[in-house]
């Protein structure tokens, strides 16, 4: 483990105790939190991107929970996040269609 720590997710230290080991752990504050929140969501990230398509939708679903305690941080519910992002694929689109822009002539 890193000597630093890392931040893992809420049941983790019981988890850690139901297999008989003894966690050491801290609750960090407001600024270390959403340091490590972002330190987070780019090892999930890395995770999904360098895994076999049977478990991309789990870590997929890893980067997703991430991101929602990213939003609760900055103020927002899953609920308003998902406004902001239809909204934006209702003014700017989605990525459905598979369009590749290559410059401009």
């Amino acid at each position: 483990m890193n000597a630093s720590g890392k931040l893992v997710r809420d049941r983790v230290p019981e988890i850690i105790q139901a297999d008989g080991a003894d966690p050491t752990t801290y609750i960090a504050g407001p600024e270390e939190y959403r340091r490590r929140l972002r330190e987070k969501l780019n090892e999930e990230v890395s995770e999904f991107l360098s895994s076999e398509e049977a478990a991309a939708l789990e870590e997929l679903a890893d980067v997703l929970e991430v991101v929602h305690a990213l939003a609760a941080d900055l103020g927002i519910d899953a609920t308003g996040l998902e406004n902001i992002r239809q909204a934006k694929a209702r003014d700017r689109g989605g990525f459905t269609r598979r369009i590749v822009w290559t410059g401009n002539y």
